[in-house]
């Protein structure tokens, strides 16, 4: 980095790149596609980085007439999936000379509460994971855009809505099992009513109806490992043939489900096998490792920040909905001949 008497200006940028202060002004801003070259922009970009420019955010955010923060709203702050959409949304946030509010509003338990006097004064939008657009009526009110993620994309009041594919990836789990020759599931479904953990329950008994002797059980449970542990020790002990197979609604509930197996005498996979869903770092932390659906939870943070920029620019965010795919680890094996 190059020293000088005083701090850099957008006039030393432009001068350093041999262009004029407009052509800074709108790669700095990131309004230069379409006016100035790519050749231009990274040469003025590189003269930024050699000086150490640094743009006065406060005065352009007034001109703007933006405070360039966006709000991201999540159920918990423990889960690891939620920390990863920050990580997504924050990377792109920073590219565009933005910041992330992250706040916590759990789901189920009425509408999220306004984290300032006014998010309408402080806010120039909101991005939301797994809840409905209803549930942010307090911090919203009718003029921020809201783009929505793992959330129902028929519920109308959002600008974008940015889903991975969760039926695509119960299915692929489901069919796993089916491979193995797994017939007795149980499945450890979350009590919270949300459309993320209905896709994944629609999506099981979708894809067992077409196999006749196929039978499943549900348990719902809380999101936690004593939860789980405790839905799973009453699905391995209830009335009837014992299921071979534990579908979980995550991983968290999984690692509940192998340690209820480990109380009740039974191993894992050998007497029952376990599958989670998320492939959170629990998934190949616990032993054995959990056969589980991996999420792309960065990308669904990017893509949400992108698309919030984009709809405050009056474009048209990017349709379409993120893949995902099994992970098979040492949880799930061929049920035992009872």
């Amino acid at each position: 980095m190059r020293s000088t008497d005083h701090r850099p200006t957008s006039r030393d940028v432009a001068r350093e790149a041999g262009v004029s202060q407009a052509a800074v002004s709108l790669v700095l801003g990131d309004k230069w596609r379409g006016r100035v070259s790519e050749t231009t922009a990274e040469r003025v970009r590189e003269a930024a980085r050699e000086l150490g420019y640094r743009p006065n955010l406060a005065a352009r955010n007034l001109r703007l007439g933006r405070t360039r923060t966006a709000l991201l709203v999540v159920p918990a702050l423990t889960n690891e999936f939620f920390a990863r959409v920050y990580q997504g949304a924050s990377d792109v946030a920073a590219e565009h000379g933005f910041g992330v509010v992250l706040y916590r509003s759990p789901i189920g338990e009425g509408p999220a509460k306004d984290p300032f006097p006014s998010a309408r004064a402080a806010l120039d939008g909101i991005i939301a994971s797994s809840m409905a657009t209803d549930a942010l009526s307090a911090i919203r009110g009718t003029d921020l855009p809201l783009v929505m993620l793992d959330s129902d994309p028929d519920d109308t009041g959002a600008a974008a809505h940015v889903n991975v594919d969760l039926a695509d990836g119960m299915r692929q789990l489901t069919e796993h099992l089916l491979e193995l020759g797994h017939r007795r599931f149980a499945h450890l479904a979350s009590a919270i009513s949300s459309w993320t953990f209905d896709v994944r329950a629609q999506a099981l008994a979708s894809t067992l109806r077409s196999v006749p002797d196929a039978e499943v059980r549900t348990v719902p449970t809380r999101l936690s490992i004593d939860g789980a542990r405790e839905a799973a020790e009453l699905a391995l002990t209830g009335p009837g043939p014992r299921p071979t197979a534990l579908i979980c609604d995550d991983d968290i509930l999984a690692a509940g489900a192998c340690k209820a197996a480990r109380r009740l005498g039974l191993r894992v996979p050998d007497d029952v096998s376990v599958t989670g869903f998320d492939d959170l770092t629990l998934a190949s932390a616990v032993e054995p490792e959990l056969t589980t659906v991996a999420l792309p939870a960065e990308e669904v943070g990017k893509r949400g920040m992108t698309a919030l920029l984009a709809a405050l620019e009056g474009r048209s965010p990017e349709p379409g909905t993120l893949p995902v795919h099994l992970v098979v680890r040492d949880s799930t094996a061929r049920p035992r001949a009872h």
